[in-house]
């Protein structure tokens, strides 16, 4: 069974009468993605800065490796990294100088090798005389990603890691993260916005709203949550009748032109179909769309809204 090397326990930061992070327990397992999510504001960025002791919690434990956080803080963040979209680096210095002061900073031994080794996995070898200023979104991005490998972390703390990258590149450091977990054993908590990233990349996912836990469990568990489906047509012929018939019956329909789109009980797909064929209702093209991580996310959104006192 695999080693907690992280435990976070009734961790609570206020900020005055407001409550930021509100009695948050949860753990990350050696060699697992967790994922942690939730809207703007609901207390992610927050937790991590607290994770890595730049702010402080107003009450909770936060354990690494056994270890209280508190007493052993030096010793932790020598094998703890992170990368985050909402941090910046020495303005006017150039890639390669801000990466020697952290080689220097965490004592890395041969550390030119280093950091050769990890510019060339993240594409930034032909850059590094360019200043800080001069790099665009995504090669900042990229940058943050090679400072946080720098010291072979056993814990990675990642801020929506692929935020800013283009298609091609964030495949690849996808590939270059699991790659590191797969022959590292590196742990990883990974913040993202992009749901179909977090159901590829995670072990399990944690959903914090108001600074609450609100879910825990795996993506493949939480996409079982939602029975429904949506049903994908391509309609050319008959239109009018189509859309008379969808009526008559009282079938939720969204329509654009030719496509339609229907939301059902995936246990009603067959019935539906067969319905259509007896109404000589002919389809072009079909897909049926089982739910995913947004739909989960989005539907307890929805959900706690709902909950809301007026």
């Amino acid at each position: 069974m695999a080693e907690i090397v992280l435990k976070v326990k009734n961790l609570t930061k206020k900020f005055g009468e407001f409550t930021a992070v509100d009695d948050i327990s949860f753990f990350l397992k050696e060699g697992e993605v967790l994922g942690l999510l939730g809207p703007n504001g609901a207390g992610k960025t927050t937790t991590i800065q607290m994770l890595l002791g730049v702010m402080e919690s107003t009450s909770g434990d936060i354990v690494y490796f056994g270890k209280q956080f508190k007493k052993h803080r030096e010793e932790i963040l020598q094998l703890v990294n992170f990368s985050s979209t909402y941090i910046s680096l020495p303005w006017h210095f150039t890639v390669l100088e801000i990466l020697n002061i952290f080689a220097m900073l965490y004592q890395i031994p041969d550390k030119n090798k280093r950091i050769e080794k990890l510019l060339r996995e993240f594409e930034l070898d032909h850059m590094v005389k360019k200043q800080f200023f001069m790099l665009s979104e995504g090669e900042k991005t990229r940058l943050l990603l090679t400072k946080s490998f720098l010291n072979y972390p056993k814990i990675l703390l990642l801020d929506e890691p692929t935020a800013s990258l283009d298609p091609e590149i964030a495949v690849k450091i996808r590939n270059f993260l699991k790659k590191e977990k797969r022959e590292y054993n590196v742990s990883m908590l990974f913040t993202s916005h992009n749901m179909a990233e977090v159901e590829e990349m995670c072990d399990r996912v944690i959903i914090i709203q108001k600074g609450k836990v609100t879910i825990e469990d795996t993506p493949e568990n939480l996409t079982k949550q939602i029975s429904t489906c949506k049903l994908e047509l391509k309609i050319i012929k008959d239109n009018k009748r189509v859309l008379a018939f969808f009526e008559e019956k009282e079938i939720p329909f969204r329509s654009d032109r030719h496509n339609f789109t229907i939301v059902l009980d995936e246990r009603n797909i067959a019935d539906f179909l067969m319905l259509l064929a007896s109404e000589k209702i002919d389809y072009e093209e079909i897909s049926i769309n089982k739910p995913d991580l947004e739909d989960v996310f989005l539907d307890i959104i929805r959900r706690e809204k709902n909950d809301e006192p007026s």
